[in-house]
Protein backbone atom coordinates (compact mmCIF):
# COMPACT_ATOMS: atom_id res chain seq x y z
CA UNK A 1 0.00 0.00 0.00
CA UNK A 2 1.49 3.53 -0.39
CA UNK A 3 2.87 4.92 2.01
CA UNK A 4 1.41 8.78 1.32
CA UNK A 5 -1.59 10.09 3.85
CA UNK A 6 -4.83 9.79 2.45
CA UNK A 7 -5.79 12.52 0.46
CA UNK A 8 -8.94 14.85 1.42
CA UNK A 9 -10.12 15.45 -2.52
CA UNK A 10 -9.61 13.79 -5.53
CA UNK A 11 -9.32 15.53 -9.36
CA UNK A 12 -10.49 13.35 -12.42
CA UNK A 13 -9.64 13.47 -15.95
CA UNK A 14 -13.14 12.86 -17.50
CA UNK A 15 -12.33 12.28 -20.81
CA UNK A 16 -11.50 8.57 -21.45
CA UNK A 17 -11.26 8.07 -18.00
CA UNK A 18 -14.89 8.51 -16.35
CA UNK A 19 -16.80 8.99 -20.21
CA UNK A 20 -16.18 6.78 -23.05
CA UNK A 21 -16.24 9.65 -25.55
CA UNK A 22 -15.03 7.14 -28.88
CA UNK A 23 -18.20 4.85 -28.68
CA UNK A 24 -20.32 8.39 -28.12
CA UNK A 25 -18.94 10.62 -30.74
CA UNK A 26 -19.33 7.54 -32.88
CA UNK A 27 -22.96 6.79 -31.98
CA UNK A 28 -23.67 10.67 -33.02
CA UNK A 29 -21.93 10.60 -35.91
CA UNK A 30 -24.10 7.55 -37.09
CA UNK A 31 -27.08 9.32 -35.96
CA UNK A 32 -26.13 12.35 -37.94
CA UNK A 33 -25.34 10.52 -41.31
CA UNK A 34 -29.43 8.29 -41.04
CA UNK A 35 -31.22 11.72 -40.51
CA UNK A 36 -29.21 13.56 -43.58
CA UNK A 37 -29.77 12.04 -47.08
CA UNK A 38 -27.03 11.95 -49.27
CA UNK A 39 -23.88 11.90 -47.48
CA UNK A 40 -21.33 9.21 -48.12
CA UNK A 41 -21.14 6.54 -46.19
CA UNK A 42 -18.87 7.13 -43.48
CA UNK A 43 -16.79 5.16 -41.05
CA UNK A 44 -18.03 7.09 -37.94
CA UNK A 45 -15.51 5.22 -35.80
CA UNK A 46 -12.71 6.82 -37.75
CA UNK A 47 -14.89 10.26 -37.88
CA UNK A 48 -14.23 10.17 -33.97
CA UNK A 49 -10.80 9.32 -33.63
CA UNK A 50 -9.96 11.98 -36.44
CA UNK A 51 -12.31 14.63 -34.49
CA UNK A 52 -10.19 13.94 -31.27
CA UNK A 53 -7.07 13.90 -32.78
CA UNK A 54 -7.79 17.40 -33.52
CA UNK A 55 -8.01 18.06 -29.69
CA UNK A 56 -4.24 18.43 -28.47
CA UNK A 57 -3.19 20.95 -31.56
CA UNK A 58 -6.11 22.74 -30.45
CA UNK A 59 -5.41 23.14 -26.94
CA UNK A 60 -1.55 23.70 -27.98
CA UNK A 61 -2.70 27.03 -29.54
CA UNK A 62 -4.23 28.63 -26.24
CA UNK A 63 -1.65 26.93 -24.19
CA UNK A 64 1.32 28.98 -26.18
CA UNK A 65 -0.27 31.67 -26.59
CA UNK A 66 -1.08 32.39 -30.48
CA UNK A 67 -4.88 32.99 -29.60
CA UNK A 68 -6.56 34.16 -26.24
CA UNK A 69 -7.92 31.86 -23.72
CA UNK A 70 -11.31 29.63 -26.09
CA UNK A 71 -13.15 27.57 -24.37
CA UNK A 72 -12.85 24.10 -25.50
CA UNK A 73 -16.42 23.75 -26.71
CA UNK A 74 -15.67 26.06 -29.22
CA UNK A 75 -12.60 24.67 -30.21
CA UNK A 76 -14.36 21.56 -30.87
CA UNK A 77 -16.49 23.26 -33.19
CA UNK A 78 -13.88 24.84 -35.28
CA UNK A 79 -11.86 21.56 -35.28
CA UNK A 80 -15.51 19.72 -36.25
CA UNK A 81 -15.79 21.93 -39.31
CA UNK A 82 -12.35 21.00 -40.15
CA UNK A 83 -12.92 16.81 -40.11
CA UNK A 84 -16.15 17.04 -41.92
CA UNK A 85 -14.70 18.79 -44.60
CA UNK A 86 -11.51 16.07 -44.12
CA UNK A 87 -14.60 13.05 -44.67
CA UNK A 88 -16.37 14.65 -47.64
CA UNK A 89 -19.05 15.86 -45.66
CA UNK A 90 -19.00 19.55 -46.41
CA UNK A 91 -22.95 19.46 -46.57
CA UNK A 92 -24.13 18.96 -43.23
CA UNK A 93 -25.33 21.89 -42.72
CA UNK A 94 -24.36 24.80 -39.80
CA UNK A 95 -27.41 23.34 -37.43
CA UNK A 96 -26.32 20.04 -37.78
CA UNK A 97 -23.25 20.91 -36.64
CA UNK A 98 -23.99 22.59 -33.97
CA UNK A 99 -26.00 19.85 -32.47
CA UNK A 100 -23.37 17.17 -33.64
CA UNK A 101 -20.61 19.65 -31.55
CA UNK A 102 -23.19 19.00 -28.63
CA UNK A 103 -22.57 15.48 -28.28
CA UNK A 104 -19.67 15.78 -26.07
CA UNK A 105 -21.87 16.78 -23.35
CA UNK A 106 -23.77 13.31 -23.60
CA UNK A 107 -20.94 10.27 -23.47
CA UNK A 108 -21.81 7.73 -21.46
CA UNK A 109 -19.95 6.50 -18.30
CA UNK A 110 -17.66 3.60 -18.25
CA UNK A 111 -19.61 0.52 -16.50
CA UNK A 112 -17.53 1.43 -13.57
CA UNK A 113 -17.62 4.98 -13.07
CA UNK A 114 -21.09 6.50 -11.34
CA UNK A 115 -20.89 3.70 -8.99
CA UNK A 116 -17.39 3.84 -8.02
CA UNK A 117 -17.58 7.81 -7.82
CA UNK A 118 -20.19 7.46 -5.24
CA UNK A 119 -18.34 4.75 -3.07
CA UNK A 120 -15.33 7.24 -3.06
CA UNK A 121 -17.79 10.85 -2.36
CA UNK A 122 -18.72 8.98 1.13
CA UNK A 123 -15.14 9.80 2.35
CA UNK A 124 -13.98 12.13 -0.24
CA UNK A 125 -14.50 15.44 -1.68
CA UNK A 126 -14.65 14.89 -5.59
CA UNK A 127 -14.31 17.48 -8.31
CA UNK A 128 -13.43 16.93 -12.44
CA UNK A 129 -10.04 18.50 -13.11
CA UNK A 130 -10.93 18.30 -17.32
CA UNK A 131 -9.91 20.37 -20.02
CA UNK A 132 -14.10 20.98 -20.37
CA UNK A 133 -15.46 24.33 -19.99
CA UNK A 134 -18.29 24.55 -17.06
CA UNK A 135 -21.18 24.25 -19.67
CA UNK A 136 -19.85 21.47 -21.06
CA UNK A 137 -18.93 19.56 -17.87
CA UNK A 138 -21.99 19.96 -16.09
CA UNK A 139 -23.85 18.93 -18.84
CA UNK A 140 -21.94 16.02 -18.76
CA UNK A 141 -22.22 15.43 -15.34
CA UNK A 142 -26.27 15.75 -15.64
CA UNK A 143 -25.90 13.04 -18.85
CA UNK A 144 -24.12 10.41 -16.91
CA UNK A 145 -25.07 11.04 -13.30
CA UNK A 146 -21.39 12.07 -12.18
CA UNK A 147 -21.70 12.83 -8.73
CA UNK A 148 -19.27 15.66 -8.12
CA UNK A 149 -19.26 17.96 -5.19
CA UNK A 150 -18.23 20.94 -6.92
CA UNK A 151 -16.72 21.52 -11.14
CA UNK A 152 -13.34 23.00 -11.25
CA UNK A 153 -10.65 22.68 -14.50
CA UNK A 154 -9.50 24.79 -17.63
CA UNK A 155 -12.03 27.57 -17.31
CA UNK A 156 -11.89 28.18 -13.69
CA UNK A 157 -7.94 27.52 -13.82
CA UNK A 158 -7.44 29.80 -17.69
CA UNK A 159 -5.62 27.06 -18.76
CA UNK A 160 -5.22 23.70 -20.22
CA UNK A 161 -3.57 20.82 -19.03
CA UNK A 162 -0.46 19.79 -18.74
CA UNK A 163 0.19 23.41 -17.46
CA UNK A 164 0.79 23.67 -13.94
CA UNK A 165 -2.46 26.27 -13.34
CA UNK A 166 -5.04 23.58 -14.44
CA UNK A 167 -3.78 21.57 -11.36
CA UNK A 168 -2.47 24.40 -8.66
CA UNK A 169 -5.57 26.63 -8.97
CA UNK A 170 -8.08 23.37 -8.75
CA UNK A 171 -6.14 22.53 -5.91
CA UNK A 172 -6.39 25.94 -4.15
CA UNK A 173 -9.83 26.07 -5.40
CA UNK A 174 -10.52 23.69 -2.65
CA UNK A 175 -9.04 25.59 0.10
CA UNK A 176 -6.06 22.57 0.05
CA UNK A 177 -2.31 21.74 -0.50
CA UNK A 178 -0.88 19.68 -3.47
CA UNK A 179 -0.05 16.96 -1.62
CA UNK A 180 -3.96 16.12 -0.30
CA UNK A 181 -5.17 16.02 -3.50
CA UNK A 182 -4.78 12.83 -5.61
CA UNK A 183 -5.28 13.45 -9.37
CA UNK A 184 -6.96 10.51 -11.50
CA UNK A 185 -6.51 9.52 -14.67
CA UNK A 186 -6.14 6.83 -17.43
CA UNK A 187 -3.51 9.18 -18.95
CA UNK A 188 -0.11 8.77 -18.04
CA UNK A 189 1.01 12.68 -19.30
CA UNK A 190 -2.06 14.39 -17.45
CA UNK A 191 -0.54 11.83 -14.18
CA UNK A 192 3.46 12.81 -14.40
CA UNK A 193 2.33 16.69 -15.01
CA UNK A 194 0.09 16.26 -12.10
CA UNK A 195 2.83 14.84 -9.68
CA UNK A 196 5.22 17.39 -10.73
CA UNK A 197 3.36 19.59 -8.87
CA UNK A 198 2.70 17.75 -5.73
CA UNK A 199 -0.14 16.11 -6.19
CA UNK A 200 -0.57 12.81 -5.81
CA UNK A 201 -1.49 10.39 -8.77
CA UNK A 202 -3.67 7.47 -9.61
CA UNK A 203 -3.50 5.71 -12.43
CA UNK A 204 -6.82 3.78 -13.70
CA UNK A 205 -6.62 1.91 -17.13
CA UNK A 206 -9.03 2.56 -19.54
CA UNK A 207 -7.05 0.06 -22.60
CA UNK A 208 -10.55 0.75 -24.73
CA UNK A 209 -10.60 4.34 -24.67
CA UNK A 210 -9.07 4.64 -28.19
CA UNK A 211 -10.94 1.41 -28.99
CA UNK A 212 -9.33 -1.91 -30.14
CA UNK A 213 -6.35 -1.00 -31.42
CA UNK A 214 -5.30 1.54 -28.73
CA UNK A 215 -1.46 1.08 -28.22
CA UNK A 216 -0.60 4.01 -25.83
CA UNK A 217 -1.74 4.31 -21.97
CA UNK A 218 -2.36 0.65 -21.55
CA UNK A 219 0.02 0.65 -18.38
CA UNK A 220 1.06 3.34 -15.72
CA UNK A 221 4.50 3.85 -17.31
CA UNK A 222 5.59 5.73 -13.97
CA UNK A 223 5.65 4.93 -9.86
CA UNK A 224 2.35 6.74 -9.37
CA UNK A 225 0.76 6.76 -5.91
CA UNK A 226 -1.87 4.32 -6.61
CA UNK A 227 -2.37 2.04 -9.66
CA UNK A 228 -6.22 0.36 -10.33
CA UNK A 229 -7.91 -1.51 -12.66
CA UNK A 230 -11.24 0.52 -12.11
CA UNK A 231 -12.71 3.02 -9.50
CA UNK A 232 -14.09 0.09 -7.61
CA UNK A 233 -10.18 -1.21 -7.17
CA UNK A 234 -9.27 2.64 -5.98
CA UNK A 235 -12.23 3.04 -4.09
CA UNK A 236 -11.33 -0.18 -2.15
CA UNK A 237 -7.36 1.10 -1.92
CA UNK A 238 -8.15 4.16 -0.64
CA UNK A 239 -11.06 2.74 2.16
CA UNK A 240 -13.95 3.33 0.83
Amino acid sequence: MPVAPLPKALLFDVFGTCVDWRTGITKAGEALGQRLAGLPDTNWAAFADAWRAQYQPQLTSVRSGARPWTRLEILNRESLDTVLADFGLQQVPATERDAFNLAWRHLLPWPDTVAGLHRLKTRFILAPNSNADIALAVHMAKFANLPWDVILGAEVAQHYKPQPEAYLRSVAALGLTPHEVLMVAAHNEDLVAAGAQGLQTAFVARPLEHGPGQTADLHPAHAFTYIAHDLHELAAQLGA
